[in-house]
């Protein structure tokens, strides 16, 4: 039974019984007057003297008496009945808002996505109180603020704040600051204002916290009166708001596994070969130069084989630390395969190419000291169009420059050749002419 149809009943309801409720109080006044008539006829006539009529007179009162009180019992019983299809309409018009917000929220692909489904149901089913979200960070040390709406005066959610500072997380129950009853507060928590705080738990797993707060000290902490409403309400909110966000984790994960090399960080072969065509599009629209830069770690088995695979990925996760911190932020870095990694970089020239890459083999030199053994890298550089023409032939060119590189003697840099067509101009020679007077 949805909300619209209890309305209906309950109006239809309430005017029977008030059509019932003025026969009854009519049939009591008709009642009232025969007493009366009875009782001021036989008095006068014969000043009560029937032993009869006085005990009729008594049974009549008494009667009037009975139906009054039945009266007034129906009437209570009738404001319990509206009272409860009152309470029903509003609980059928929560499940209501909630089955939708769980419906919106199976299609938020992202935090943002889920936050805006959120503040939306919120703001219909707690009107008076300000909400604020807050996430685990990546690496799950800190929460910090998504978003908040309709905060009251005095109430400053803070931009991150520590699990272990917040009494909700350290139990996973929910956790109610109320400063003006000197209940326990948490240790981030702020002000006057009192707040409910909700731990966000699925799976087995914490994924945020949702704290609900309110400036009117008599509402959200009343000596505990409605924050039992208010916290089964928002424990509702939570727990659809925590599926959503261990979804949107669970699919932000896959995709980071379906694109990223799980021992460096660096992007995979697949994402490489559809950035690579991408940029050479690119380039070939605005008439930019894209290089790649092709290193292979020199003596890579020999140093598996003496130090252990340990050792070896320790070097492989420098090595892409070393290159990511001296490229661009928009630069594309993958891991080609075992111990050969690829850099596509966008708008750069082959000679500047070259610098970048003799900077990330000085860098990868450097890591002999730190990893106690022999660290160095060999280079290929290839570049769109000053090298190649399409995708399908620069890495083979960046490829074959690095085993040019490795025959020469390793831990050095060499790029393919230049098309005849885009050789670097020569010295120019100034010529002048003398005019003959």
């Amino acid at each position: 039974m949805n909300t619209t149809r209890i309305s209906v009943i309950g109006a239809e309801q309430s005017e029977n019984d008030r059509k019932i409720g003025r026969l009854y109080i009519g049939t009591l006044l008709i009642q009232g007057v025969g007493i009366a008539t009875v009782i001021g006829h036989d008095g006068v006539d014969e000043g009560f003297g029937d032993p009869l009529l006085a005990v009729l007179i008594v049974l009549l009162c008494t009667s009037l008496i009975i139906q009054l009180v039945i009266r007034q019992a129906a009437i209570d019983n009738y404001a319990a009945s509206a009272e409860r299809l009152t309470l029903d309409a509003i609980a059928n018009r929560r499940t209501e808002e909630l089955f939708g917000m769980t419906d919106m929220l199976q299609a938020a692909e992202t935090y943002d996505d889920a936050g805006a489904v959120l503040m939306a149901t919120a703001r219909r089913l707690l009107p008076d109180h300000g909400v604020a979200l807050y996430v685990f960070n990546n690496s799950r040390d800190r929460l910090d603020l998504s978003r908040h709406w309709d905060v009251p005066d005095g109430y400053d959610p803070p931009e991150a704040l520590s699990p272990g500072n917040c009494w909700a997380l350290k139990r996973g129950k929910t956790h109610v600051n109320a400063p003006w009853a000197n209940s326990l507060c948490c240790a981030h928590h702020a002000g006057t204002v009192s707040t409910v705080e909700i731990p966000m738990m699925a799976c087995g797993q914490l994924h945020g916290l949702l704290v609900l707060a309110r400036g009117d000290v008599a509402g959200i902490a009343n000596a505990m009166v409605d924050v039992q409403d208010i916290s089964r309400l928002g424990r509702s909110l939570a727990d659809s708001m925590s599926l959503a966000l261990s979804n949107i984790a669970l699919r932000e994960k896959l995709r980071t596994q379906s694109l990223r090399d799980p021992l460096t960080g660096l992007y995979n072969r697949r994402y490489m070969e559809d950035a690579l065509q991408r940029f050479l599009s690119l380039g070939s629209r605005n008439g930019s130069v894209t290089s790649v830069i092709m290193l292979d770690l020199d003596n890579f088995k020999s140093l598996n084989d003496e130090f252990g695979h340990a050792k070896g990925d320790a070097v492989l996760r420098d090595t892409a630390a070393q290159i990511v911190s001296t490229l661009r932020p928009s630069d594309v870095i993958c891991r080609y395969g075992g111990e050969e990694l690829m850099a596509i970089l966008p708008d750069c020239p082959l000679e500047d190419a070259l610098l970048k890459a003799e900077q990330i083999r000085e860098r990868i030199a450097a890591l002999t000291d730190v990893h106690g053994c022999s660290v160095s890298a060999s280079f290929g550089v290839a570049a769109v169009p000053e090298t190649a023409t399409t995708a399908t032939d620069i890495v083979p060119q960046a490829d074959a420059a690095l085993y040019q590189a490795k025959k020469a003697g390793k831990n050095r840099v060499h790029h393919a050749e230049r098309r005849a067509d885009k050789e670097p101009p020569g010295p120019r020679l100034a010529v002048t002419a003398k005019l003959s007077a």
